[in-house]
């Protein structure tokens, strides 16, 4: 098993959460985090003090999915989050050595 992390800009990840779950990955989570990916437009930036630097309101996505489905994964990441500059986020693949669920029965 695999866990993609990606981080993109806002106004991508509307259309990669449709384009993920029609490609039938279904265990997405989403994080608001403050990242230095080159901003789209001033209105994106802001300077954050505790940084003492210049900052976006960046998303991550968490995508766990089955090695055979990293490919597909990691090519909608590519295409569906492209915003037409060159520093659009940034995807890392690690390996899940054990997952199970969380249920009522022992």
């Amino acid at each position: 098993m695999k866990q993609i992390k990606a981080f993109v800009h806002r106004n991508r990840v509307s259309d990669l959460i449709h384009a993920l779950e029609a490609a039938g990955f279904q265990r997405l989570s989403l994080f608001d985090v403050k990242g230095l990916l080159r901003a789209l437009s001033a209105r994106e930036q802001q300077y954050s003090v505790e940084l003492g630097d210049k900052v976006i309101n960046e998303i991550q996505m968490e995508l766990f999915c089955e090695d055979d489905d990293v490919a597909k994964a990691v090519e909608i990441f590519r295409t569906v989050g492209r915003t037409g500059h060159a520093d659009a986020g940034w995807i890392y693949v690690s390996t899940i050595e054990q997952s199970m669920p969380i249920n009522d029965t022992p």
